[in-house]
């Protein structure tokens, strides 16, 4: 086994999933509910599908597509979600500053 890959994967996905919508869930789930542990095992077993699923679809995709190509298209696809996201936000705030 890749420990070196192993170690960088859990930290990048352990930081990107700070504070994001699914914890949040979680959050409002087990605040509602007497059984904190099956919110704990509902999301951790939802975020190990999700990846599972991701590193199975990315080994697949990586077999048919050069990972040069992959990097491209990944940039590409960030690229156009930050220049959204900073273009709606700022359409969102001039529209709330209207009201």
């Amino acid at each position: 086994m890749d420990w070196h890959l192993l170690g960088l994967s859990f930290i990048t996905v352990f930081l990107s999933e700070l504070g994001d919508k699914s914890q949040l869930a979680a959050i409002a789930l087990s605040g509602r509910c007497q059984s904190p542990r099956a919110v704990f095992f509902g999301t951790a077993g939802a975020l190990l599908l999700t990846s599972f699923l991701g590193a199975l679809a990315g080994g697949a995709v990586s077999e048919i597509l050069p990972t040069r190509l992959l990097k491209a298209i990944a940039a590409v696809g960030f690229a156009i979600l930050a220049v959204r996201l900073l273009f709606l936000n700022n359409e969102e705030a001039s529209l709330e500053a209207d009201e």
